[in-house]
């Protein structure tokens, strides 16, 4: 495994983090063991940082990822646990015991990383004084670090510009091979200041893993049913960089998926990617893809194939 350095400050997170949205209904993971044995085999491959967010599963990926991390007796200091707060919690009072309830299910004293997960855009919370209540979190010893995900740029300017003793650490965006939207101002940000970049669904919703063809798309019932890069026009411009991915896979003898990270790895060395896997082998097949490096050729075919995709994220009502 590989590992990143937080902001020189001497802590450092594997280069591949394990995330933890599956634990929930939505995707399926909802049996206890079966999230333990995820978590033991990702602590098994290397990794130390562990994603989860407060409304992942109503609370259930928090309980989940606490829990096993000390049925497996992993040592509190030895891992970097991350979860995001919603947008909808950050009245200053909710803060505080939104925070409370989340170090009760991941049974902690203290959060490594505290993220904002989206802005408050339905209840208008103004920035500074969620701000200053997480801050104050952080005096209190409570949380370590704060990061955002899904914040604009200007906005967080205003939230870097309401904190007087600290600095936001990270950034976390939907970023991968198809959606690289990430590149144009987010990536570039985040290397001037010296922020981890962490992105959300690095391989598209498993679209990049080489599971998925025009003929065998997820069915109805399915999360990503509806996800605009599973519509069968997209996914016809997606058709050509996965058919380039196999055809790597075989020159390196690596999955499409450890391509597409390595990939990713490879455009910056702030991008921490937190692909998740709903089952053990799914969290080897993700460590592995460090170590190695793709050629410049190969990272360059990719990279132009890539440029060529268009996605229609309004391709359910245009099509």
């Amino acid at each position: 495994m590989e590992y990143v350095e937080i902001r020189n400050t001497g802590i450092k997170i594997s280069r591949i983090g394990l995330g933890t949205w599956q634990f929930s209904e939505a995707w399926g993971v909802t049996n206890y063991e079966d999230a333990k044995k995820i978590v033991g085999k990702a602590l098994e491959m290397g990794i130390n940082f562990f994603d989860t967010a407060m409304v992942y599963g109503n609370g259930m990926s928090e309980e989940f990822l606490g829990r096993a991390l000390r049925e497996l007796g992993v040592k509190r200091e030895e891992v970097f646990i991350a979860t995001k707060i919603p947008g909808d919690f950050l009245a200053p009072e909710d803060v505080f015991r939104s925070v409370d309830k989340s170090l009760k299910r991941l049974g902690t004293e203290y959060i490594d990383l505290l993220q904002l997960h989206w802005p408050p855009c339905w209840h208008n919370h103004p920035t500074c004084p969620y701000m200053r209540a997480l801050e104050k979190l952080v005096d209190l010893g409570k949380v370590r670090f704060l990061g955002v995900s899904n914040y604009p740029v200007k906005l967080l300017e205003e939230v870097r510009s309401c904190l007087s003793k600290i600095d936001i650490v990270s950034m976390q965006y939907r970023y991968n091979l198809i959606e690289r939207q990430a590149e144009i101002e987010l990536i570039p940000y985040a290397e001037k200041n010296n922020m981890v970049f962490i992105p959300w669904s690095p391989l598209s919703k498993g679209a990049l893993t080489g599971k998925y063809s025009l003929d065998n798309l997820p069915e109805f019932q399915d999360v990503r049913h509806r996800d605009p890069v599973f519509h069968p026009e997209n996914f016809k411009k997606i058709q050509p960089l996965i058919d380039a991915l196999k055809q790597l896979s075989q020159k390196y003898n690596k999955t499409p998926a450890q391509i597409s990270l390595n990939w990713m790895i490879m455009y910056s060395k702030n991008i921490v990617p937190i692909p998740g896997a709903k089952k053990p082998e799914h969290v080897v097949d993700n460590a592995n893809s460090v170590g190695w490096r793709l050629s410049y050729e190969d990272w360059r075919l990719l990279d132009e194939i890539s440029k060529g995709i268009r996605i229609s994220y309004a391709a359910w009502y245009l099509y």
